[in-house]
């Protein structure tokens, strides 16, 4: 029976009771429940479990084979870290909903068939909006809402698609869907919403810079990493995912480079380096697929360790504002050093950036997608510059600005620094030992990163890179952090449509008088007509003699008889 129970139920059932709990006991039971879950993901046999026979459907809670295992590790390991870091936090909301959360993501990825995938689906939007309220303020409930509202929107998207497929297959397994129908696009939809794609993507970015220190670090490792897996299950091979990806790698970048706080750059960078996945998964071999799962996993390490370090700085300073920050290496040295090392983290050689991103860049180069690679390119040297040189360079090293908030700042809490310490080893063991990775990935691949033209080529294009960013620093010609507002395709349903819907409300109340002032006009002059004819002076309220009315009276007989026999 143990066999057949998913991993993530340990996670989720166990948060509830987290409130009971006081002290250290709490503090052990919220780490002791991804550790079991860790290990019972290692024990998994392939195949499908936990099979449910109700109103004619057959439920597969539990499906393992090396794809939802890789994932499983991933998503276990990051609640391990998550939990840790947010031991010190005083609010049990945010450790029950970070578990909730942690624990359907990982219940998802498990899941056999497509109703089963709908209710964690669902279950993790609803715990997860719980980290973006946890601050608490006008603008997080907000941004809450707007979050909530998309992601909601995906599981109508999903349930309404499943119910489609069910309704001409008679099944609900969860396999390849493909785009050939009208339930296989509506499913696409609810996967592209939640790994973001170009024009639906304003909710990652409005969001997860509105959470809390700690719950941002959960929103980055879960939600877009359940729809990448759940993308490579349903539309592996799909050819329109490669332009969608190449968008998703670009278009970030451009608002990375002009983002004031640390946490929204990285946001930016999550977003761009989910497009490498998405490219991966539409040029769909093997090696790409495997590519995809492996650099989920790699970018989970190195992008939470500098979430982690952002929250640290917006811990310790109450800012994560690059106008605000610098100098922060004198007052936070070991967490500088591990902002450092998340930056190397990125795609230097003995990282995992570096070994993990790297299969995905070569079965782009091997399938002929030449212009592909160059955006892949693009796309890494880029997320090192921006999401590492820039920002942690900016906040770290350089020169505090006047009145900065860096004055006031010290290093995090214990329990974050060591939090911080498990994922920097995370890196580097995903960068110096790839090969253990590589054979859970599915299909195992044989593949060589450590070639001498590989790693000389990626030192060349990032120490140039690096070269470029200090010379022109230094100089004074690299734009300085400014204040800014940078408006993406939130300001449709943020600024124009409340506004449009004003003046189309503002033209049809005016309207609505205009049409309300007309209609009592008419209606009076009616009234006045009427008062004319049959008033006290009216026509019909004289007094007529008996002879006019029987004429009046054989008249009309006389024309109804002519039109009734006519």
């Amino acid at each position: 029976m143990i066999a057949e129970v998913s991993p993530g139920l340990v996670l989720i059932l166990g948060a509830l009771v987290v409130p009971v709990l006081r002290g250290h006991l709490r503090s052990v039971w919220m780490l002791a429940l991804p550790a079991v879950a860790f290990l019972m993901v290692a024990s998994l046999s392939d195949g499908a479990f936990g099979r449910i026979e109700l109103m004619r459907m057959t439920f597969v809670t539990l499906k393992v084979d090396p794809l939802s295992r890789i994932f499983g590790y991933v998503f276990t390991l990051a609640a391990f870290a998550g939990m840790l870091y947010a031991l010190h936090v005083k609010d049990t909301v945010q450790h029950v909903a970070a578990l909730i959360y942690a624990g359907a993501a990982l219940a998802a990825v498990f899941a056999g068939d497509l109703v089963t995938l709908f209710v964690f689906w669902e279950l993790t939007a609803l715990s997860s909006v719980f980290l973006v309220w946890a601050r608490r303020d006008e603008a997080a409930i907000r941004a809450g809402l707007r979050y909530l509202v998309f992601q909601i929107g995906s599981g109508v998207f999903l349930i309404a698609g499943t119910a489609l497929i069910y309704r001409q297959t008679g099944s609900i397994d969860f396999g390849p869907i493909g785009l050939g129908s009208l339930a296989g696009v509506l499913i696409f939809l609810a996967f592209g919403i939640k790994c973001a794609f170009p024009l639906l993507h304003a909710w990652l970015q409005e969001s997860y810079p509105a959470a809390t220190p700690t719950g941002m670090v959960f929103l980055s490792a879960f939600t877009t990493k359940m729809a990448v897996y759940a993308l490579i299950r349903g539309y592996a091979g799909t050819e329109i995912l490669v332009p969608i990806g190449i968008i998703m790698v670009l278009f970030p970048l451009a608002y990375a480079a002009v983002e004031n706080d640390i946490r929204a750059v990285l946001v930016r960078v999550l977003n761009s380096q989910l497009g490498f996945m998405v490219i991966g998964i539409g040029i769909g071999s093997d090696l790409a697929i495997a590519g995809v799962a492996a650099h989920a996993a790699g970018h989970v390490a190195y992008n939470t360790l500098l979430v982690m370090v952002a929250g640290a700085v917006l811990t310790m300073t109450g800012t994560a504002r690059l106008t605000d920050l610098g100098g922060l290496a004198r007052t936070m040295p070991q967490t500088a050093i591990y902002a450092v090392i998340g930056t190397l983290a990125i795609a230097t050689p003995l990282f995992c950036g570096f070994t993990m991103k790297s299969l995905i860049i070569s079965s782009a180069e091997y399938g002929g997608y030449g212009f592909t690679w160059v955006v892949l390119i693009i796309g890494s040297v880029g997320a090192f510059l921006l999401a590492g040189l820039r920002a942690q360079g900016m906040a770290f090293f350089r020169a505090a600005p006047t009145g900065a908030e860096s004055a006031a700042a010290g290093e995090p809490p214990a329990n974050m620094r060591l939090a911080m310490g498990l994922v920097v080893v995370a890196c580097a063991g995903l960068g110096l030992v790839p090969s253990a990775v590589y054979e859970l990935l599915p299909g195992a691949p044989v593949y060589e990163v450590y070639t001498l033209d590989h790693v000389l080529t990626q030192l060349q294009l990032l120490g140039f890179t690096a070269l470029g960013f200090v010379v022109l620093l230094y100089y004074g010609f690299y734009p300085a952090a400014r204040r800014t507002i940078a408006l993406d395709v939130d300001a449709i349903y943020r600024i124009a449509l409340p506004r449009l819907v004003h003046a189309v409300w503002a033209v049809a109340r005016a309207g609505r008088t205009a049409a309300l002032e007309a209609g009592l006009r008419r209606l009076g002059a009616v009234v006045d007509g009427i008062y004319r004819h049959y008033g006290p002076e009216g026509v019909f309220a004289r007094a007529w003699p008996t002879g006019a009315m029987a004429l009046w009276a054989t008249l009309l007989l006389a024309a109804w008889l002519l039109v009734y026999y006519l």
